[in-house]
C-alpha cells in the first residue's frame, strides 16, 4: 500500500514537471499603447506614400491634418504627387516626438520628366488626432 501511494504521488509529481500547471504558465499581456499607436501612426504614413505612388491627390488629401493642409496649397499638393514618375518609398524607423505624435525618416524614389533617376531624403510626421484616428502632419 505504500509503495502504491509512492508511485502515486511519482506520478503525480512527473505529471506536474511535464504539464506545468496554469499558475506557472506565462502570460501575454496585451500590446503597450505606445506600440498601438506607433503602428497606427506608420501605417497611415504608408497610406500616405502609397497615395503619392499611385497619384491620388484626394487620397492623400483626406489623410493631411488642417495645420498641415494650411501650409501648402492644392497645387503645391498636386506638385508633390506628380514631380517625379513615383516608383518606389523607403520608410525606416520612426521616433516617438511626444505622445501621439511620431516621426519618420522616408526616401521617395522616381524618375524626373528626362527620366533620370530622382531619390529624396526626407520626413513625415504623423500625429493623433483622437477617436484612433491619424494625419500627416508634415509632409516629406
Amino acid at each position: 500500500m505504500l509503495s502504491r501511494c509512492r508511485f502515486s504521488v511519482t506520478v503525480w509529481l512527473l505529471l506536474e514537471l511535464v504539464w506545468p500547471s496554469p499558475l506557472f504558465a506565462a502570460t501575454r499581456s496585451a500590446p503597450a499603447k505606445s506600440t498601438i499607436d506607433y503602428a497606427a501612426a506608420l501605417a497611415t504614413a504608408d497610406r500616405f506614400l502609397q497615395s503619392w505612388q499611385t497619384g491620388d491627390v484626394e487620397g492623400g488629401m483626406i489623410l493631411l491634418t488642417s495645420h498641415a493642409k494650411e501650409k501648402i496649397t492644392r497645387n503645391a499638393l498636386e506638385d508633390f504627387f506628380s514631380s517625379a514618375v513615383p516608383s518606389a518609398y523607403e520608410i525606416t524607423r520612426g521616433r516617438q516626438l511626444r505622445r501621439g505624435c511620431y516621426e519618420f525618416p522616408v526616401v521617395l524614389f522616381g524618375r524626373t520628366w528626362k527620366n533620370h533617376r530622382a531619390r529624396r531624403f526626407s520626413t513625415i510626421v504623423v500625429l493623433h488626432t483622437g477617436n484612433d484616428d491619424w494625419a500627416i502632419d508634415k509632409l516629406p
